[in-house]
């Protein structure tokens, strides 16, 4: 992609967070939600999130607890009390703030009021984050686009810890196996709905899908048809552990995404795993990812 496609990606972040930094300074003022955020940065709202941590190296999240410790920064170097600097930030108690201090910046906050030559390397620690540069001794990525007719699969929601998803998978097999279906099993698909790598265990949540080809009766609930593909993908092969496939989507999006010139199309993003990671090492497990493209 042109320069002036990146200064414009650039510029669209710097919009998301100077609009979260005039919501965390007013402590009791409701955060935007990431569609709201999309449009500010004139994002899909679909890909907004992927795209953020992508191009900046943290989530909206992180962004939003980096603000409020530089707001509480700011006013302990000004001379604000522990109490007033933790409601100024939005947080609940002062205990609060000094376990964020002691946990992000190993400091308590009664040390830093009024010291404001120790507030100033801190608060540069918490500066703006800026578009991810790429990693000059990393192979450039290999990537292919490709068109992927729309093809059906088997959809079962599962919830928990990403390194249980094979209990996911465990389910549809043995559903599929009862059905009669084993012999026309034709790919295994993943479909993540939230980062594993953001969220909490319990909070995270993933489709398991497996393609058995046309003219399958709808499967007993909780399990679902569902079709994916039907447009362009650009399809980046991944080898290693399965947990490195949200890095390697990073990459996608931070290093050839912006060069590409092409628009992203909302549609999910979904993984084709072309081994069984009971058969084969972890270091050789083989998986395309498939990033939707508009035509």
């Amino acid at each position: 992609m042109r320069q002036s496609v990146l200064q414009r990606h650039a510029a669209g972040i710097e919009r998301v967070v100077a609009h979260l930094r005039e919501c965390v300074a007013q402590p009791h003022a409701p955060l935007p939600d990431l569609e709201e955020l999309a449009a500010i940065a004139h994002l899909s709202p679909f890909h907004f999130h992927r795209l953020y941590r992508a191009l900046t190296g943290e989530t909206v999240g992180h962004t939003v607890a980096r603000l409020r410790l530089s707001v509480a920064l700011q006013r302990l170097g000004t001379g604000a009390s522990v109490t007033e600097a933790a409601m100024a930030a939005g947080y609940d108690s002062p205990q609060a703030l000094a376990r964020t201090f002691r946990a992000h910046l190993d400091v308590t906050p009664a040390s830093l009021r009024g010291d404001t030559h120790a507030v100033t390397p801190l608060l540069a620690r918490l500066s703006v984050p800026r578009l991810a540069a790429p990693d000059a001794e990393r192979l450039p990525l290999r990537v292919t686009i490709e068109e992927v007719a729309p093809f059906e699969v088997v959809v079962l929601r599962q919830r928990g810890a990403f390194e249980d998803l094979d209990r996911g998978f465990g389910r549809l097999f043995d559903w599929a196996m009862r059905a009669g279906l084993g012999e026309r099993l034709e790919r295994l698909v993943g479909v993540p709905v939230v980062d594993h790598r953001d969220v909490a265990p319990r909070a995270h949540v993933f489709d398991c899908a497996m393609g058995f080809g046309e003219g399958l009766d709808a499967p007993p609930a909780p399990m679902a048809l569902r079709t994916l593909g039907g447009g362009s993908y650009a399809v980046l092969r991944h080898v290693g552990p399965y947990e490195g496939l949200e890095d390697a989507l990073d990459r996608l999006l931070a290093e050839w995404w912006p060069h590409s010139g092409r628009a992203l199309r909302d549609a999910p993003v979904f993984h084709h795993y072309l081994d069984d990671p009971e058969q084969t090492p972890a270091p050789i497990l083989r998986a395309d990812i498939h990033l939707p493209l508009a035509s």
